[in-house]
């Protein structure tokens, strides 16, 4: 009866914090175009061996509504080992340049790559995206648009999964746009820092105020969430999130089970390198919840009283989750995964505590390099 206590506890707690989620969620108005004075704007695109999916980047960078003469594209190709680098200079875009970071690293490789771009960056505004996405046409326009009205030191946007019928990339794809959801609803609260660095733009000058990644360059990962919380700490009234269809990246999920589970142990090995205690303490709140549920799937072994728990444990998390996430899919017009969405709860419990502890282990692999 204590275990069932405890986790009404629990549920009461994640109750309301998904709340606090959905409100402000509510409350971040779509953005639409308005400004007519452009920024010049740098385009950072940091890649190692992106040979299959970079020229699709391209066409849709060479394609911008944006004025040709207010942007420049600065790929930084990270010491790749296969056909990024011809590709790129092959493009044929009048103003895009092509660098390479000073040193080849495993440690911190993408952040050298985007220091890179940034020293060769003319434009007042630094926009980063990944060779693996694709932009819309009005990417740049909208960004601009956003930054003349709020005057924002950093903004976040959102980025979306395209995605085929199958488990794997449905799951990964209801993961992440509630991830999304989270990260547009704690920005727009001032709750706690987040963002995706597949969609980010921030003044040249805010970068170089912080010194850049000085401090968090010895950590492999956090090219973005890092960096805004360092710029959040100097300007936190001038950190936004850009809700509008018109800003939204599109990129693929991870192909195989291996992969996804690799990218999800490089995302979550950040979580202990933040000196934001709120976001840790949201981190350790959610992960202690998951981690009830293996629990109780254990006791019910022994006990089969808890099975009741357990199946009340799914439907009530289901309920407590399910209008924050179908508000977020009508944004991304993704209302039809919903019907996936209770059969994946047991995954995804499993999924968040499995990672969430080996992740603070060993090794993981990004782009063919060994990184701790």
């Amino acid at each position: 009866m204590l275990l069932t206590a405890i986790i009404i506890i629990f549920l009461l707690a994640y109750g309301l914090l998904i709340n606090y989620y959905n409100r402000w969620w509510k409350r971040l108005d779509e953005f639409e175009d308005e400004a007519d004075e452009c920024t010049s704007i740098s385009v950072i695109v940091p890649a190692r061996n992106e040979a299959s999916t970079i020229t699709n980047l391209l066409t849709s960078l060479k394609n911008q509504s944006y004025p040709l003469d207010a942007f420049e594209v600065i790929v930084v190709d990270d010491f790749s080992t296969d056909q990024t680098s011809e590709i790129v200079s092959d493009a044929g875009i009048k103003n895009l340049k092509l660098v390479q970071p000073v040193v080849n690293s495993s440690s911190s490789s993408k952040k050298k790559a985007i220091e890179a771009g940034i020293l060769h960056a003319s434009g007042e505004l630094i926009v980063t995206t990944d060779a693996d996405c694709i932009v819309g046409t009005h990417w740049l326009q909208t960004i601009n648009s956003f930054h003349q009205k709020t005057k924002a030191c950093f903004i976040a946007a959102p980025v979306k999964f395209v995605h085929n019928n199958s488990f794997l990339q449905i799951f990964q794809s209801l993961d992440f746009m509630t991830l999304q959801g989270i990260t547009a609803a704690s920005v727009r609260a001032n709750f706690h820092t987040m963002c995706n660095g597949a969609n980010l733009a921030y003044t040249k000058k805010a970068f170089e105020e912080v010194n850049g990644f000085e401090g968090i360059d010895k950590v492999a990962t956090g090219d973005d969430m890092l960096l805004m919380h360092k710029i959040w700490k100097k300007n936190p009234s001038k950190v936004f999130y850009l809700k509008s269809k018109e800003s939204i990246v599109t990129t693929q999920p991870m192909p195989t089970w291996k992969a996804f589970f690799n990218q999800r142990k490089r995302w979550a090995s950040k979580t202990l390198v933040y000196d934001d205690f709120r976001i840790i303490a949201v981190l350790g709140f959610i992960y202690l919840l998951n981690l009830l549920f293996i629990v109780l799937i254990v006791v019910a072994f022994f006990n089969s009283f808890y099975w009741i728990d357990v199946a009340g444990f799914l439907l009530i998390k289901t309920f407590i989750e399910l209008p924050f996430v179908y508000s977020v899919s009508k944004f991304y017009n993704e209302q039809r995964l919903l019907k996936y969405f209770f059969l994946f709860q047991p995954f995804h419990i499993l999924y968040t505590v499995s990672v969430g502890l080996i992740s603070q282990f060993g090794k993981y692999e990004w782009k063919g390099r060994q990184t701790k």
